[in-house]
């Protein structure tokens, strides 16, 4: 009895290796950690240059707005997978410290989808830990482009954050609830789980195939509401363009109308913008009335 006692107590003890500590140092990382860190970075990408007065001379660069706004979100999910790349790294970097390099048991709770269980090899651990963290990264780029769709509206970058925080936590509360138990599927953070399935035994890659191309489609969906929501329409741009010689004429009316004390005229291919200093409240709707007037 003491030595199968022993052999038991054993066995035990060396199920728990490198990469399965590993997975499990992970899951609160992913669960508490990476969505605030890429939130964040989600809602300061356009709101923080808002707030700090800088987004219009970045706007007013050559550039289309949709290449210079695509170039900031890209950055931002760029961010998001080295996050995610880091994470999985130093958890196992970690767990290769105090545990033994041996194959990988899985064993994990999925709620409404039963419990993940599998022992795989050293080898084939690696090999899907590195694959499950391609569909983490897919996850916080959603995440992040949530926060960078609400970024670029009229808002803080803490307001930003807090939605994009907000409307996961939602979906989980609602995934949470048996009256939305067919609706599932529409929750972003059941897919979410996709990363776990790639342990599954089989692996059940029609469902990860599906939650890939929802996120996909997701974060698709957020760049374009973001960075065009706002854009108006180029025939409406065309009826505002003024030609060199109404450009001239409009600066030499505002530099003899009353209260305007210094302005320039920004005009480019996107946009057509007004900055000045006024004397007084009324000075905005005097400029306005003399732009109206050359159109």
């Amino acid at each position: 009895m003491k030595n199968a006692s022993g052999d038991s107590a054993t066995r035990h003890v060396t199920s728990f290796t490198a990469l399965t500590v590993a997975v499990l140092m992970l899951i609160p990382q992913i669960v508490l950690l990476m969505p605030l860190y890429v939130t964040l970075v989600g809602g300061d990408l356009v709101a923080k240059e808002a707030e700090d007065g800088t987004l219009r001379m970045i706007l007013a660069r050559p550039i289309s707005r949709f290449r210079l706004l695509f170039i900031k979100w890209l950055t931002g999910v760029i961010f998001a997978a080295i996050l995610v790349i880091a994470l999985g790294g130093m958890a196992l970097l970690f767990a290769r410290f105090w545990f033994e390099w041996k194959g990988m048991f899985i064993f994990i709770p999925v709620p409404g989808s039963g419990t993940i269980f599998n022992v795989l090899s050293a080898e084939e651990g690696v090999k899907f830990y590195s694959l499950a963290h391609v569909f983490l990264a897919i996850n916080a780029c959603t995440m992040l482009s949530l926060a960078f769709m609400f970024s670029c509206f009229n808002m803080k970058p803490a307001a930003a954050t807090i939605l994009a925080i907000s409307f996961l936590f939602l979906s989980v509360v609602m995934e949470g609830m048996p009256f939305f138990a067919d609706w599932k599927d529409f929750a972003i953070t059941h897919h979410f789980r996709s990363w776990i399935l790639v342990f599954s035994k089989p692996m059940q890659t029609a469902q990860m195939a599906e939650s890939f191309c929802v996120l996909v489609g997701v974060n698709v969906t957020a760049f374009v509401i973001g960075a065009t929501h706002h854009v108006a329409p180029i025939e409406v741009r065309e009826k505002l363009t003024l030609n060199a010689e109404q450009s001239a004429a409009l600066q030499q009316e505002l530099a003899g109308l009353a209260g305007l004390r210094e302005f320039t005229v920004l005009s480019t291919c996107n946009r057509i913008e007004i900055y000045g200093v006024g004397a007084s409240a009324e000075v905005p709707a005097a400029v306005q009335d003399a732009f109206c007037r050359r159109q």
